[in-house]
Order: structure tokens, then C-alpha cells, then sequence
């Protein structure tokens, strides 16, 4: 990627999918070259959870909502210390932020992190195309010296594809890290960062929990030297296949309480023997219906994945650590979105509880968790 920071409002702009079709507007945020994977996302609100969501590293996100920016940029709201997205794609973006506490506009922050991206296309055209082609590599290139479409389009199909890629070690700490309990500490959790996002950890604090954030490479013996009383699985960007297994197998194999979310879902699907298959176009935004089999609940609920677990919906599987059974599952598509083992302390979903930016349906997630860890205690 490279890029420039100077202001950008009327400088042209291209944005090219691998299939050649072209999308033709005006630089948003900083001017330069981009790649990565078009995706859209369907929120309405939450464009700076988004933005900074690591589970988006090497993706370009296109937004489905027509007005981006209204209400600027903040200090308080950001899930990590930076933009993990590779690009950014909006129809209308906001001339004024109108926010008491904004702190700059969109635009500005995209640029102060060099972040390229495109305005002024029609972003419902996008969309209609990724649903009915797919997600696929895309380039946004900008400037005043825009290299013919044939080359664009060379260098986009030379970017890498998401099938493959391993990249929860590029978003995750590099060392650990503690986020402490509020009040009273009830349990310790080990939780290994694949891309975590900063409001999970606190809703576990908020209950009680004091959370070891573990890098990506973390091993058995760094998990259990913090005496955790339950294991967490993050969510994270790239492709489930490549993630090693062998702590979380550990973990199944000594019985310790665990919970996991969304890239967590996928690997805890695949160590119980189950496959990964990408989705067309995925799951993005937090307005997807998802039912909980367990009490027949419905939730509006927030998602961030291309991948999911293939585990069958009408039946109990048998697993190296028990039976286990779908919990969740989307009803827009049928969509595995939930496992829990019915033998052990274990579960996982596959779509966001933590709220940021939204809805908050799922919340009850972490009091599952603590049960299973007041159960295990007991």
C-alpha cells in the first residue's frame, strides 16, 4: 500500500473487482493504492468499532449505509489501537461530523492512518454484485496519475486470497497483557488474542473476571501458568484452516471451561473434528437474526466473518470430547452460528456478544460463561 496524506475531497479515485467490473469516484480518507478482499457491511451505526475491528485486517469494506461520518471520530469507542481495514468504501460521507464527542472527522482519521478508500460510487450496486458474484480481491487506486484499467486490474488479481491465509499472529499483542476484574474477583480467565476486540475482555471484567490477553503463539504451558478457571477463544481475521489446534485440544482434553466467538467458533468447530468452508459473501453488520436452539430465543445480533463451521443441524455429533450439537444458528441462511459440547464445559458462537457497537441480545453469553466456570468449581 502506499499512500499519501494531503486532503483528498476531489481527487479521482477507481475502485477494481478481480472480474473486471470498474467503480469510478473520489478519494476518501488517504490518496494512494490499496488491496484486499471487497466485503460490505449492513450497520447503520458503529462505522468506528468496525474500522478498528483487527477481524477486518486485509479487507476492504464497503458500506451499505449511504451517510458514513455523521458522527465523526472518537477517542472513546475504538476496539484496538489502530484501522484494521485495508480500504474503505462509502457512498455519502458526512461534509460536517455533528457529535458531542467527536474529536475529528472520518475523513481526517482515515488519512492520519493512511488508510485509502473511495466516495461518491453507488455502494448498492457494489453490494448487489458481491451477493450475486461473491467477496473478491479488490484494489481502490486514487491520485491524479491513475494507471490504465488493464493494469489496475493486473494488480488486483495478484493480490493474495483469503482461502489460505493465516493472519491471526499479525493483528495479535506481542506480549501478554492483564485486563483486571471490576470489583471483586470471582475467576481467571486465559484468553488467547487471534484478533480480540478491547470491549470483550471488559464485559468479562464487568462479571468479575480477571482476563489474561495471551498472544496468538501462546502455549499449553503459558496457558495453564495463569491457573485460569475458564479458556476464551477470540475472534480474528483469515482463514480457519490454518490455525494450529493443539492448545485448544489440550484445553478439551483437561476439561476447562470454554467459550469462544466468531474465529474462536471456527476453530473450536474444526477441533472437534468438524470443516471450515468460506461463505459466498459472509456475514457484516449487527442486524442478522439468530436463533438460540437452546430456549427457541431469537436475537438481533452482530457479525464479522467469511467463514463457517460445517456441522450438521439435525443431529447430535459424536466428537473426540463428547457429543456435541448445533446452538445457534443464523436464519437468514441457515448458518451454523453456535456449538456447544453436551458431555464437557464447552461452547462458542459465532457472531459478536460483546455489543460494540451493538445490539446487546447476546449479552447473556458471558453469564453463560460464568456459569459453566461456577459449575466446573463447584
Amino acid at each position: 500500500m502506499t499512500t499519501s496524506t494531503r486532503g483528498a475531497v476531489k481527487v479521482p479515485a477507481v475502485l477494481v473487482l478481480e472480474d473486471g467490473r470498474v467503480f469510478r469516484g473520489r478519494a476518501y480518507g488517504a490518496v494512494g493504492e490499496t488491496f484486499g478482499e471487497a466485503v460490505f457491511s449492513t450497520g447503520m451505526t458503529g462505522y468506528q468499532e468496525t474500522l478498528t475491528d483487527p477481524s477486518y485486517h486485509r479487507q476492504v469494506v464497503v458500506m451499505t449505509s449511504p451517510h458514513v461520518g455523521n458522527t465523526g471520530v472518537n477517542d472513546e469507542d475504538p476496539e484496538s489501537k489502530r484501522i484494521w481495514v485495508a480500504g474503505y468504501v462509502v457512498r455519502d460521507p458526512a461534509r460536517v461530523p455533528s457529535n458531542w464527542r467527536s474529536r475529528r472527522s472520518l475523513d481526517e482519521e482515515l488519512r492520519n492512518q493512511g488508510v485509502v478508500g473511495i466516495s461518491g460510487i453507488d455502494t448498492r450496486a457494489l453490494t448487489r454484485h458481491l451477493r450475486e458474484r461473491g467477496a473478491m480481491r479488490v484494489g481502490i487506486f486514487s491520485g491524479n496519475a491513475l494507471p490504465d484499467e488493464g493494469t489496475m486490474l493486473a494488480e488486483v488479481r495478484q493480490a493474495p486470497e483469503m482461502v489460505g491465509a493465516s493472519l491471526a499472529e499479525e493483528v495479535a499483542t506481542k506480549e501478554s497483557y492483564v485486563v483486571p476484574a471490576i470489583g471483586a474477583k470471582r475467576f481467571t480467565v486465559a484468553a488467547l488474542d487471534l484478533g480480540i476486540k478491547g470491549m470483550t475482555p471488559h464485559r468479562m471484567a464487568e462479571r468479575g473476571i480477571e482476563v489474561h490477553v495471551l498472544p496468538a503463539t501462546a502455549t499449553v504451558e503459558d496457558v495453564y501458568a495463569v491457573n485460569p478457571d475458564g479458556f476464551f477463544l477470540s475472534n480474528g481475521p483469515g482463514d480457519p484452516s490454518t490455525v494450529d489446534l493443539s492448545v485448544v485440544k489440550a484445553v478439551l482434553a483437561r476439561k476447562t471451561p470454554l467459550f469462544g466467538i466468531c474465529f474462536g467458533n471456527q476453530i473450536l468447530g474444526r477441533a472437534l473434528g468438524f470443516g471450515t468452508y468460506k461463505l459466498k459473501y459472509g456475514h457484516r453488520g449487527i442486524n442478522l437474526p439468530v436463533q438460540d436452539r437452546t430456549t427457541g430465543k431469537v436475537e438481533v445480533t452482530a457479525h464479522n466473518h467469511g467463514f463457517a463451521v460445517d456441522a450438521p443441524l439435525d443431529k447430535v455429533s459424536d466428537t473426540p470430547y463428547g457429543r456435541a450439537e448445533v446452538s445457534h444458528v443464523c436464519l437468514n441462511d441457515q448458518v451454523v452460528e453456535g456449538l456447544q459440547l453436551l458431555d464437557q464445559p464447552a461452547f462458542s458462537v459465532q457472531y459478536h456478544p460483546e455489543a460494540a457497537a451493538g445490539p446487546h441480545d447476546a449479552a447473556y453469553l458471558f453469564d453463560r460463561f460464568v456459569e459453566l466456570m461456577e459449575g466446573q468449581r463447584a
